[in-house]
């Protein structure tokens, strides 16, 4: 039997660790909780999420933005769906705020921004690739996604930056599931900017209720 994790209620479903650069993936039922944690810290956790009953309603990271008035994921944030149906709730984290601006590192953005020589590096879009596969799902599917533990600053000049994470080790963010969803994971692989600490690490994964 899976150990009680602190702060959860109910039975824990999962509890995987998901290694550095590697993909995840999950179902999530309405009324569990998943909980990320940042083991080592400054670890972005690349996220997607999908209706389980029809995969054509996803995560918006535009009508989330719209609906709650801020840039920002924190405490008591409400994820919507491109149909304006809430996905989860942000019911608590230990992390100040969490970014859904920055987007997901690809071959082709890291080409353009660090240079030829990054191309054959991997990447959260083939992350994604892979963990949707498992779902039927390919490039046409991908949105706007979440970077969990990213830090992505807006200045007053309306410039967008990948800076110092604000994370730390033994950190997270809790999930409530408000619809059965499928959870889609991308522990970021990127070593050109400072958003892993130019290290990736490892990242835990619970779901509990």
């Amino acid at each position: 039997m899976s150990e009680p994790v602190s702060g959860l209620t109910g039975a824990i479903v999962r509890d995987d660790v998901v290694p550095a650069r590697a993909p995840w993936d999950a179902v999530v039922r309405k009324g569990q909780t998943l909980r990320i944690v940042d083991l080592e810290g400054n670890q972005a956790v690349d996220f997607l999420m999908y209706a389980l009953a029809d995969d054509a309603e996803r995560y918006s990271a535009q009508d989330t933005m719209a609906a709650q008035g801020n840039i920002f994921l924190r405490t008591g944030s409400v994820l919507l769906s491109n149909e304006g149906q809430a996905m989860a709730t942000v019911t608590g984290t230990s992390v100040a705020y969490h970014d859904t601006i920055g987007g997901a590192c690809s071959c082709e953005s890291n080409t353009l921004r660090y240079g030829h020589h990054t191309k054959s590096q991997h990447a959260c879009v083939e992350n994604f690739l892979q963990a949707n596969a498992k779902h039927g799902r390919g490039k046409r599917d991908m949105v706007s996604n979440i970077n969990w533990f990213m830090n992505v600053p807006v200045e007053a000049d309306g410039a967008l930056g990948i800076v110092d994470g604000i994370s730390a080790p033994g950190l997270y963010v809790d999930l409530r599931a408000e619809m059965d969803l499928v959870a889609i994971v991308s522990n970021c692989p990127q070593i050109n900017n400072p958003c892993n600490g130019f290290n990736p690490t490892p990242v835990r994964m619970i779901i509990a209720g």
